[in-house]
């Protein structure tokens, strides 16, 4: 995995601390952890948004968009969207091109947040809510998994109008995970974009 730096939880080795504040330097790593699918298509790591950047966002769409779900409980969508990533502290941020078996990667994934949360007080509540959202077993987790994907076509957008780049293999690869009808419209609403940015050449702002 291409990463900013180690695991800064080896920066505690042999140090006597709290149990937060291990885990705070396990959180930490996601800073470091580049999001691999952008570096697999050409984005240059000082342009590469890291892990923890992704969750930030998902959790932002989360709390902005949920409220038009009465359905759905805005606080457990924003908490479920903080932690959805943070199997890939010590796993990794694995992608399609890594062809890894589905369950053995939820398998490491597991490993690495029941690591980080079991030192925890109530750590079990967060261990189940990612298994919560990794099972898609309710309706926060069925939205966040679908905010997950449309942040990351977000995030493409921007990065095909700053750096005059294509990546549609993740708009082809996304649009049927995107199902809600409002999502949906946001999804359509970014290949208008995409569109009128192939016209234009991919025109950078200046």
């Amino acid at each position: 995995m291409h990463t900013k730096a180690s695991l800064p939880i080896s920066l505690l080795d042999g140090k006597n601390t709290l149990p937060i504040i291990e885990a705070y330097f396990e959180f930490n790593h996601l800073k470091q952890l580049y999001r691999q699918g952008w570096l697999q298509h050409g984005i240059e790591p000082k342009h590469c948004e890291s892990v923890a950047e992704h969750s930030f966002c998902v959790a932002l769409l989360g709390l902005l968009l949920a409220d038009q779900y009465p359905e759905l409980d805005v606080n457990k969508v924003v908490r479920m969207a903080l932690i959805h990533d943070l199997g890939e502290i010590y796993a990794g941020d694995f992608t399609p091109e890594d062809n890894i078996d589905k369950n053995h990667k939820f398998e490491l994934e597991k490993q690495s947040v029941l690591q980080v949360f079991n030192k925890l007080p109530n750590g079990w509540k967060w261990i189940n809510l990612w298994e919560e959202y990794e099972q898609g077993s309710s309706a926060e987790a069925k939205f966040v998994q679908q905010l997950d994907r449309l942040e990351m076509l977000l995030q493409a957008s921007i990065y095909e109008q700053q750096l005059q780049v294509d990546l549609s293999d993740f708009f082809a690869s996304t649009g049927w995970d995107v199902f809600s009808p409002e999502l949906q419209s946001i999804f359509q609403f970014l290949e208008d974009l995409r569109k009128g940015n192939r016209e234009a050449g991919y025109a950078s702002p200046k």
